[in-house]
């Protein structure tokens, strides 16, 4: 521990120097670190997906330079410090985990996120929903906006009761094609992809990690058909269906 603090410093130092003497670190604004820092949080979930620990441990040393990188503009235009931030995550961990900190006593994780979310509200929060950020992801947004509800109780009973949905979704789906409203289509898509988050939370699957897993096998196996058609001088878009077919298959076996 002692030395993971000595490491931050030094974190913390080079980037006072940089920030002083570096041409683009000191053209640097909270503005213009924004797409950088969103690029560097998908490159750790991309390396959280793979389960690939040496590029997961990079990542994470960039978001911190990125941190490091926020507060230290913060201070230089005297609205807050590293020091700020940090005491002020561990202020909140603590009124957070009234089990821990204090004599509320839970049986479970799931006491746990009830208690986080009724002390959010206890502190000026006027929604459960009100910390999923608007600009996540679709699906991201509906896990998160599904596992918040769940703390209150907005619930199904039984796993039985969501695949019931999942199918009254399905059946709304059908019914818009066959009225032909494009609009009520999507509409009634949207739900059903909201009812299949759901059925992956009752199945603790991560509905985005599946998809993002599925879309690298995608990619991997479609790759595999462009390359076995030019070792035959051949063209995905010139063959048919049925060589692409078999091609699929050959990608599926390897």
């Amino acid at each position: 521990m002692e030395q993971a603090g000595i490491a931050f410093l030094r974190l913390v130092n080079i980037m006072n120097e940089l920030r002083e003497k570096c041409p683009w670190d000191k053209k640097q604004t909270i503005a213009t670190l924004r797409h950088l820092t969103i690029e560097e949080t998908y490159e750790l979930a991309d390396a959280i997906t793979e389960n690939n620990y040496e590029d997961i441990k990079e990542e994470l040393g960039d978001l911190l330079l990125h941190i490091v990188f926020y507060a230290k503009i913060g201070e230089e235009q005297k609205q807050f410090t590293l020091t700020d931030a940090i005491n002020g995550i561990c202020e909140k961990l603590i009124i957070r985990h009234p089990h821990i900190y204090a004599d509320v006593v839970v049986q479970n994780d799931e006491d746990v996120k009830q208690n986080w979310e009724k002390i959010k509200l206890a502190s000026g929060k006027k929604s459960v929903l009100g910390g999923v950020p608007a600009s996540l992801p679709a699906m991201v947004k509906a896990i998160r906006l599904q596992d918040k509800s769940r703390q209150v109780g907005f619930e199904w009973e039984e796993t039985a009761q969501v695949w019931d949905k999942l199918y009254e979704e399905l059946g709304e789906v059908k019914q818009a094609i066959e009225n032909g409203d494009q609009t009520e289509i999507e509409d009634e898509m949207g739900d059903l992809f909201f009812s299949m988050v759901n059925l992956s939370r009752y199945l603790n699957v991560d509905a985005e990690n599946a998809l993002e897993k599925t879309n690298k096998k995608f990619m991997k196996r479609f790759n595999f058909m462009e390359a076995e058609a030019q070792k035959t001088d051949k063209q995905l878009h010139n063959m048919t269906l049925a060589e692409m077919e078999e091609l699929w298959r050959q990608a599926k076996r390897q």
